[in-house]
């Protein structure tokens, strides 16, 4: 499935303690790599959750293909995935690796699919089912075969590479035309986020647009940066606004 054009002017966030981000101007041509480049606590991974249709943008327009927002972020939701975005995405770490794929595989038969796909064989079904996950498993590079366990692998012994790379595969199990990834380079080794960043250039020379939040870039890397954000003082979170922002990152990851 080819990527989208993702364009932005303007763009903003406004939250109880401010901006979480502003001014945001993009321009990303289908099946890019664009990295979400600032430190920690700057707003870089609101900006790609409100990218993405998960978070609604309160200044300013961007368009994900034909999809306008924050207008028509349910549009945006239905070609888009996310991996790796903490209190969003999160694996459950009793689960083994098969299971996960699983029921990720069911989820997208059953909600992303289409009235007629319901109707067909059981065996054709789960035929699909199959050939998804192993797409999917080849585009993240996860062979599974070369887990402790196979498939059978808990995700609490998978190492945190792989545990990315897992994230990223359930991702691509529905075929999104836009993947955004959070904290692509968190706790990992200079050798492991070369890698990773690898992962992603092939994702999207593979066709899907990939957005890809890091505290800093490769060079060469189309970026777009929320380091501005960081320099403005922000007071200290009340207790309404600190649950304020608890619900919002609930409906999120419920969306």
């Amino acid at each position: 499935m080819s990527g989208v054009r993702i364009t932005a002017q303007g763009f903003g966030l406004k939250g109880p303690r401010g901006p979480a981000f502003r001014g945001v101007g993009i321009d990303a041509e289908p099946g890019s790599l664009l990295a979400i480049e600032g430190p920690s606590g700057s707003g870089r991974t609101s900006l790609l959750l409100a990218l993405t249709g998960r978070m609604k943008a309160t200044e300013g327009t961007a368009t994900v293909g034909t999809a306008r927002l924050p207008k028509q972020m349910a549009a945006v939701r239905r070609i888009s995935a996310l991996a790796h975005v903490t209190g969003v995405t999160d694996l459950d770490p009793a689960l083994t690796v098969g299971e996960h794929l699983r029921e990720r595989a069911l989820l997208q038969r059953r909600f992303g699919g289409s009235v007629l796909d319901l109707l067909r064989p059981r065996a054709e079904r789960a035929t699909e089912a199959e050939r998804r996950i192993d797409t999917a498993l080849t585009a993240a590079g996860l062979d599974r075969e070369v887990l402790p366990k196979g498939a059978r692998t808990a995700v609490r012994d998978l190492e945190r590479i792989e545990a990315l790379r897992l994230s990223v595969a359930l991702a691509l199990v529905g075929r999104p035309r836009l993947l955004g990834v959070d904290d692509t380079d968190l706790k990992l080794s200079a050798a492991e986020r070369a890698e990773v960043w690898g992962l992603l250039r092939s994702i999207a020379e593979a066709g899907t647009t990939v957005l890809a939040v890091c505290a800093q870039a490769p060079e060469g890397t189309a970026t777009v940066s929320t380091r501005a954000q960081e320099e403005a003082p922000a007071s200290a979170p009340t207790q309404d606004e600190t649950e304020e922002e608890a619900d919002a990152l609930a409906e999120t990851g419920r969306a």
